[in-house]
C-alpha cells in the first residue's frame, strides 16, 4: 500500500486527491476491489485560465489564487504523510506564454514541478481514472472529460485506442461567446458552431460510431446530472454511476443553458465557482451527446444515454503516481 497525492490543475479548478493505492500483488489478489481508497478529495475554483484565451497569459490574480490553494494542499500532504506527489497541469497552462512563473511558484510551495501534459496524456489519464470506477464494459467505451479550456475524448476497451483533445470547454466557451445573462440565441449559435467544428475535427481521430457506451466526467457533467436528478444538494453517491437517458441529458442541458445567473445560483447542488460557466459546459455536453447518439444510430446501435462518473483524471493521476498505470 502506498499513499499518494494527485493534483489536477485545470482552467477552472485545482483539485487534490490523497489516496492509498494497493500494491500490485494486493490488486491481483482482489481484482474486484476499489483501485483507490480516498483519504482526502478536495476542489477549489481558482479560474487559472481567466483571460488566457484572449491574452495568451496567466493573469497575476489567477496565479495568486492558485498558489494559495497549492500552499494549503502542501500542508494537507504533509499532515497525511504522503509519499509521492504528482501535479498535473492542463489546458490553460499549455496555452500560456508565462507558464514558467506558474511552474516556479508551484515548485516553491509543493516541492515538485508541475507537469504540463499534452491533451493526449490528459485523455489517457482520464480514461484510466474513469474505468477504475465503472469498469471496462462490453465493447468500446467513449470517455469524455469536459474541462474549462479543453475537452478530451477517449475511445477504447480496457485501454485507449483513439483519443483527441478539443479546445472547447466551459470557461473558454463562456469567455469567447456566452456574454449575456442568459445568453442570446446568436451567442448560443456561435458557440454551437465552435463546438461542432471541434467535433468535426475530433471525428478524424476518434470513431464515435464505434462507441457502445458513453461515459461523462468532471464538474460540468456531474452538475448536469445533479440537475437531471433534481437533487436538493450535491450528492456524489447519487451522481456516481448514474445512467441518464439522452432525453434527460438534453432537457437538463437546455435548462441550465437558458437559466439566468440568479436561477443557476439558486440550485442547492451548484458549486459557486461553476455558476457562470455551467451554461457553456451544458452546451458542450449537449452537442457531444447529440453527435455520439447520431453516429451510433447510423451504425445501428444507438446509445440510450450516458453514464456519469465521479472518477476522472484525478484518479488516473493518483494511479500513475503509484505506478498502477503507465
Amino acid at each position: 500500500m502506498s499513499r499518494v497525492a494527485a493534483i489536477d490543475c485545470g482552467t477552472n479548478s485545482i483539485r487534490l486527491l490523497i489516496a492509498d493505492v494497493p500494491s500490485a500483488p494486493d490488486r491481483a489478489a482482489a481484482p474486484g476491489s476499489a483501485a483507490l481508497s480516498d483519504v482526502e478529495r478536495l476542489m477549489r475554483v481558482v479560474r487559472l485560465g481567466q483571460g488566457v484565451d484572449r491574452t495568451g497569459m496567466l493573469a497575476p490574480e489567477a496565479l495568486e489564487r492558485t498558489f494559495a490553494a497549492a500552499a494549503d494542499y502542501a500542508e494537507l500532504c504533509e499532515r497525511h504523510g504522503v509519499e509521492t506527489i504528482r501535479f498535473v497541469a492542463t489546458s490553460a497552462t499549455r496555452d500560456a506564454t508565462n507558464r514558467d512563473v506558474f511552474v516556479a511558484g508551484i515548485k516553491e510551495r509543493l516541492g515538485v514541478a508541475p507537469e504540463v501534459i499534452s491533451g493526449e496524456e490528459e485523455a489517457a489519464l482520464s480514461f484510466a481514472g474513469a474505468l477504475s470506477s465503472v469498469g471496462p464494459g462490453e465493447g468500446d467505451s467513449l470517455v469524455v472529460d469536459i474541462g474549462g479550456g479543453s475537452s478530451e475524448l477517449v475511445l477504447g476497451a480496457g485501454v485507449p485506442r483513439a483519443q483527441f483533445s478539443m479546445n472547447v470547454g466551459c470557461v473558454r466557451m463562456t469567455e469567447r461567446h456566452l456574454h449575456s445573462d442568459p445568453p442570446t440565441a446568436e451567442q448560443i449559435a456561435a458557440a454551437s458552431a465552435d463546438i461542432d467544428a471541434a467535433l468535426d475535427e475530433a471525428e478524424r481521430h476518434v470513431d464515435l460510431a464505434a462507441s457502445r457506451r458513453l461515459v461523462g466526467l468532471a464538474g460540468s457533467v456531474t452538475t448536469i446530472t445533479a440537475h437531471a436528478l433534481g437533487l436538493p444538494a450535491y450528492d456524489s453517491a447519487a451522481i456516481d454511476g448514474m445512467n441518464l437517458s439522452v432525453e434527460q441529458i438534453h432537457a437538463s442541458c437546455a435548462q441550465l443553458l437558458h437559466d439566468s445567473r440568479e436561477q443557476r445560483a439558486g440550485y442547492g447542488f451548484m458549486h459557486p465557482g461553476r455558476i457562470d460557466v455551467i451554461g457553456a459546459g451544458a452546451l458542450v455536453w449537449d452537442r457531444i451527446v447529440a453527435r455520439v447518439h447520431a453516429r451510433t444510430r447510423e451504425a445501428g446501435h444507438p446509445i440510450a444515454g450516458a453514464v456519469t462518473s465521479e472518477h476522472d483524471i484525478l484518479d488516473g493521476i493518483a494511479l500513475s503516481a503509484a505506478g498502477a498505470v503507465a
